[in-house]
């Protein structure tokens, strides 16, 4: 099926390149009847001399200018013929799908079995309650910890950081500001204040306090500081 859905890609991707070919072939019919065109213009210029229905003045100048757009239609089919050759394109169609094929060969795996949706949603969904498991149970451990411990500390900011992987904002904030009650760090601070404000939509006052306070005991080169004064600055 992985084959049959390259070579659809490929057809698909390629189809305006073949389109211009027959463009230069409807090009170049169009030179071949002016062409045509003219040499009958002519004809008819010599069969109206013969019968006197023309002057040979005017006969004169009439085959001059067509024998003059005669030359010219020619001398544009003959560019045509160079500028728009077929091979290169020809050689296009036929090697950018080979080229293709050779670097997906090359770094591809097309014999690996398809994984059906529904099975990737079962194994997302065993991962999220297997994540969850595993934070009940760090949530179980840190209640029986002291509070006072760096061993507590740095378990609610562990906490914060498995919140915060899932997308659950508010529970994060909730374990950075645990940790950062029991040792201020202005680095977690940040990312507390951060959490909150993408979890309200807008810096609240709790988020400026903890981006305050983490810009006043920071070092001038710590990596969020232009970030913390950006969210300072939306403040009203």
């Amino acid at each position: 099926m992985i084959w049959l859905g390259i070579v659809l890609l490929a057809a698909i991707a390629l189809a305006p390149l073949a389109l211009s070919l027959r463009r230069t072939a409807a090009a170049r019919g169009r030179q071949e009847a002016a062409i045509a065109l003219h040499r009958a213009q002519l004809a008819e210029l010599g069969r109206d001399l013969a019968d006197n229905r023309i002057a040979a003045a005017e006969h004169a100048n009439a085959v001059l200018e067509v024998q003059r757009r005669l030359l010219a239609a020619a001398g544009n089919a003959e560019a045509e013929s160079h500028t728009s050759s077929r091979t290169p394109v020809l050689l296009a169609l036929l090697l950018v799908p080979v080229g293709a094929l050779a670097l997906y060969l090359l770094g591809g795996s097309p014999d690996l079995p398809a994984v059906p949706l529904a099975d990737r949603l079962a194994a997302a969904r065993a991962r999220e309650a297997q994540e969850a498991t595993l934070i009940a149970q760090l949530r179980q451990r840190l209640g029986e910890l002291d509070p006072r411990s760096e061993q507590a500390h740095q378990g609610y900011i562990l906490l914060g950081n498995a919140e915060a992987s899932r997308g659950r904002l508010r529970e994060a904030a909730d374990a950075w500001r645990t940790a950062l009650a029991m040792r201020f760090d202005p680095t977690i601070a940040a990312e507390a204040a951060e959490a909150i404000t993408e979890a309200q939509g807008h810096v609240t006052d709790d988020a400026a306090m903890l981006f305050r306070q983490a810009l006043a005991e920071s070092p001038p080169d710590a990596p969020w500081r232009p970030m913390a004064e950006k969210r300072l600055s939306e403040v009203k």
